[in-house]
């Protein structure tokens, strides 16, 4: 299996309000840099959109070291999915899953990878993060300039 490290992010103007996600994915030498954005999201929704847009452009299955600076997603992913799938997409007080179509996406996205999930604290100097940082800005301004 190919190695990759991919570091994301997402960032929103309001929230809800414009939003934008980014990710840097390095293989050995090789970089890729992925940034989107939308009119009328939440900061939660980028951060998600960030993960499974870059997931999605691996061509193939892979070992995946993947670093985000939102616990929602690193907590969303490694701990309570289980149960919300295991529930029927209701969280423990049987209420709706927020962002369920999104977690959906993410749960099938990471399937065919091996993904080792890190917590990065954000705006904290991590070249990887900041670079996530500044691609879902790009994303927000990319939206903003339509």
């Amino acid at each position: 299996m190919d190695k990759v490290e991919i570091f994301t992010d997402g960032a929103c103007k309001g929230n809800p309000g414009v939003g934008g996600w980014g990710a840097l994915m390095v293989a050995g030498e090789a970089q890729k840099e992925l940034f989107g954005g939308e009119l009328n999201t939440t900061n939660n929704r980028m951060e998600l959109k960030a993960v499974i847009e870059s997931l999605n452009a691996l061509k193939r299955p892979c070992e995946v070291v993947l670093h985000t600076d939102s616990q929602y997603v690193q907590k969303g992913i490694s701990e309570w999915i289980h149960g919300w799938k295991a529930r029927g997409w209701k969280t423990s007080t049987k209420e709706p899953v927020k962002n369920a179509d999104l977690w959906q996406a993410l749960d099938v996205a990471q399937a065919v990878h091996k993904v080792d999930w890190r917590w990065v604290r954000g705006h904290n100097g991590h070249p990887g993060n900041e670079r996530a940082d500044m691609l879902a800005n790009r994303g927000v301004d990319s939206v903003r300039r339509k």
